[in-house]
C-alpha cells in the first residue's frame, strides 16, 4: 500500500463518496489501459485527449478513486460511494500528491539534470545507491513535468533513496521539478546544446540547468562538471563538489583507458575504477556517482563492484553483434552535438577494427543553430574513420565538411532509410564496427534491429 484515501483528504479537501474510509492505495495511474489493482486514476488532459472519457476503463481495471476535474460531470455509473476528489486541474492535483508523497515518504532524494549523460548518471547512481539502501529511481527516461510525480509517486513506502532524473525544454521546467522533489543532492552533468532552439544560447542552457538548485535543501549538495566556464561561478559555493578533468576540481579523473568492452580510470581519491561503459564521458558520469556514494557512507570496494555490475537503459552505447558477427554500437536513444562528438571519440579509441563506419543522423531542437552545429561534429572525426553514412535534414553538413577535409574517408549522405540499409551490406562483417547516433525522433534504432534480428 502506497497510502489511504483517508490520507489524501488531509490536501484534497473536496470530495464525495467513501474517501473517509481509508480505503487502500496500492499505485498511482494516468493510464486507462493498465491493468492496476487497487488505482488512484488521474486523468490528464492534452490537446488532442482527455482522461476523463477513459475514466469507465480505468474503474474497469482496478481504479479504486479518481481525482476529477470538478468542471466535468460525473458519468452515472460511479457508485455513490466511490471516492472522487474535485480538483481545477488534474495535472497540478498530480504534482501536488506527489510532493506531499515525497514528504511523507521522506527519502534522500538526488535529482539530476544535464544537456547529456543524465540518463546514464541516473543509471549509474542508482546501481551505486541500491548497493547499500532500498533505492527507487526513474524508468527509462520518466524526467519531465508528469514522469517525476509518477516516479515519487511509484516509490516503494520503504525506499531509503529516490534517483530523479529531471528533464526540460523550457526555462522554469526544471525549477518546478526541483520545488517539487526537494532534492538533498542535484547533478549538473554538462553543458551541451541540446535543446538550444528554445533556450537560446549555451548561458541559456546554463541558466536553465542551475534551476536545479532552487529547490535543493538548504545544507543540500551540488555536483557539477568542474571543467565547464559557463558555471565557473557555482564553484566558491558552499556546498559545491565539482568533478572533471582539470587539476582544479575537487573530484580529478586521471589516466582514463578505454578497451573493448570498459573504461578505466583513477580517481583523486586514490582509487582506480572500472565502468563497462566506453569514453571520457562516462568517467565523469561515475565520478559523480562515486563522489556522492562517498557522502553516503558507502565503501568503495563496494562502489567499485557496484560501477562494474550496472545495467543502463537501453540504446544507450550498447555494443552488440549483429550480421555475420559486425559490431554495432547503438546510441541511438538521443543524440546533440556534445554526445555525437564523445561517441565518434569512443570509436576512435577502440582497436581491432578495419572498417570503423559511422551512421549518423539530424540532431533536433537546434533552431537556427542547426546546420554549424552539425558542421562542427565534421570536427572530430579523422582518417581512423573509414565511411561515414549520415541520413536526414542537417546531418548533410556533417558529410560535405568530412569531404572537404578527408578524401580518404568513404562519404555519402542519403535521403531514404532504404538506401541506407542496402549500402551498410558490405560492412555487416566481423572486423566492423558499426556507430549508429542520431535523435530519437530519427527511428534509427530501426537500423540495428534488422542488423540485429535480420
Amino acid at each position: 500500500m502506497l497510502f489511504t484515501t483517508k490520507w489524501l483528504t488531509t490536501f484534497l479537501t473536496d470530495y464525495q463518496g467513501a474517501a473517509q474510509d481509508a480505503i487502500a492505495v496500492d499505485a498511482v495511474t494516468t493510464d486507462s489501459r493498465q491493468e492496476v489493482k487497487k488505482a488512484l486514476f488521474i486523468p490528464l488532459e492534452g490537446e488532442k485527449f482527455d482522461g476523463h472519457d477513459y475514466v469507465k476503463q480505468a474503474f474497469d481495471n482496478g481504479a479504486v478513486a479518481v481525482i476529477w476535474n470538478k468542471q466535468r460531470p460525473l458519468p452515472r455509473f460511479l457508485p455513490t460511494d466511490f471516492p472522487v476528489f474535485f480538483v481545477e486541474d488534474t495535472l497540478t492535483a498530480l504534482q501536488t500528491l506527489a510532493e506531499n508523497y515525497r514528504d511523507k515518504i521522506d527519502p534522500t532524494v538526488i535529482a539530476i539534470t544535464g544537456s547529456n549523460g543524465k540518463t546514464t548518471t541516473k543509471d549509474i547512481v542508482a546501481a551505486v545507491m541500491k548497493s547499500s539502501y532500498r533505492t527507487h529511481y526513474t524508468n527509462g527516461n520518466f524526467n519531465n513535468h508528469i514522469g517525476v510525480p509518477l516516479t515519487i509517486l511509484s516509490m516503494p513506502i520503504e525506499t531509503e533513496v529516490l534517483v530523479l532524473e529531471m528533464g526540460m525544454n523550457h526555462f522554469g521546467e526544471i525549477e518546478q521539478l526541483s520545488i517539487l522533489s526537494k532534492p538533498d543532492f542535484a547533478i549538473i552533468t554538462n553543458i551541451g546544446e541540446s535543446h538550444i532552439e528554445y533556450l537560446g544560447s549555451r548561458e541559456g542552457i546554463a541558466k536553465a540547468k542551475l534551476e536545479i538548485t532552487q529547490g535543493l535543501k538548504q545544507n543540500g549538495l551540488l555536483l557539477i562538471d568542474g571543467d565547464e566556464p559557463l558555471i565557473e561561478s557555482m564553484h566558491k559555493r558552499d556546498n559545491v563538489i565539482t568533478c572533471g578533468f582539470e587539476n582544479s576540481n575537487d573530484v580529478i579523473i586521471e589516466s582514463v583507458r578505454t578497451n573493448h568492452n570498459e573504461t578505466v580510470f583513477n580517481l583523486s581519491d586514490g582509487h582506480v575504477y572500472h565502468i563497462p561503459l566506453l569514453g571520457k564521458h562516462h568517467a565523469k558520469n561515475a565520478a559523480y556517482a562515486v563522489a556522492l556514494g562517498s557522502r553516503l557512507g558507502i565503501d568503495k570496494d563496494v562502489i567499485k563492484q557496484a560501477l562494474q555490475t550496472l545495467t543502463l537503459t537501453s540504446m544507450r552505447f550498447e555494443i552488440m553483434t549483429g550480421t555475420n558477427d559486425v559490431s554495432v554500437i547503438n546510441d541511438a536513444y538521443n543524440a546533440s552535438p556534445t554526445s555525437m562528438k564523445a561517441a565518434i571519440e569512443v570509436v576512435k579509441q577502440m582497436t581491432g577494427f578495419t572498417d570503423k563506419v559511422l551512421v549518423l543522423g539530424d540532431m533536433f531542437e537546434l533552431g537556427d543553430y542547426a546546420n554549424e552545429l552539425h558542421r562542427s561534429v565534421a570536427a572530430v572525426i579523422d582518417d581512423s574513420i573509414t565511411v561515414l553514412f549520415t541520413l536526414g535534414e542537417h546531418a548533410e553538413e556533417i558529410t560535405k565538411a568530412v569531404e572537404q577535409h578527408h578524401p580518404n574517408i568513404t562519404c555519402n549522405h542519403f535521403t531514404s532509410q532504404e538506401a541506407l540499409t542496402d549500402a551498410l551490406g558490405p560492412y555487416l562483417k566481423k572486423d566492423a564496427l558499426l556507430l549508429f547516433k542520431a535523435s530519437r525522433g530519427m527511428q534509427f534504432e530501426s537500423f540495428v534491429n534488422a542488423i540485429i534480428h535480420p
